[in-house]
């Protein structure tokens, strides 16, 4: 999907899938709560803030949007709406409708939601050996649910090698790369 996406879309893409957060904490991210190693953030759902850890490969795409916006002010939302505003629910739901739906075709993934890239967070983490309580933490709810939601991957990852997150995100990316140079794309 990122292959696909212009560097707005991409770095929300990365956002949801590296970090975790909901869509509507994305909506409302601000510069100043991305950090050097977190990410602060304001869970609506729950009423809280949170600290979620900066991937090095987010912390990369970040501040390559953040050039591409020139650099906008601590308060400025990392994704604003056309006008500089807070990213609307509803406009959220015109991106997602229009650009996910076009992103998911140029991947051939049939059907999804921009929630649906938090579990990829939940699963880098799983398989770097993290527990239960950490992933929990993480995404901003309790272990019970992690447990209910994500046993299947614990489970399946039992015996396998951990990969630390930020190795599996570059090599995959590589992969990436060589299939669009196998391709012939660049």
């Amino acid at each position: 999907m990122r292959r696909a996406a212009e560097p707005r879309d991409a770095t929300i893409l990365a956002v949801l899938a590296y970090a975790g957060l909901r869509p509507g904490e994305l909506r409302v991210l601000k510069w100043r709560d991305v950090r050097e190693r977190t990410l602060l953030v304001s869970a609506h759902k729950t009423g809280r803030r949170r600290t979620v850890r900066l991937l090095a490969p987010l912390a990369t795409d970040l501040a390559y949007w953040r050039t591409v916006c020139g650099h906008p002010e601590e308060d400025a939302c990392v994704f604003a709406a056309e006008r500089g505003s807070d990213w609307s629910a509803n406009g959220f739901e015109k991106w997602r409708q229009r650009r996910f739906g076009e992103l998911l075709a140029a991947a051939g993934v049939a059907q999804a939601r921009p929630y649906d890239l938090r579990h990829s967070f939940a699963s880098l983490l799983l398989h770097e050996g993290r527990d239960v309580i950490y992933v929990a933490r993480q995404l901003g709810h309790g272990a019970e649910l992690t447990l209910r939601t994500y046993g299947h991957v614990i489970e399946e990852l039992e015996d396998s090698p951990q990969l630390p997150a930020e190795e599996a995100i570059e090599r995959a990316r590589i992969e990436v790369e060589a299939v669009k140079q196998r391709a012939g794309g660049g």
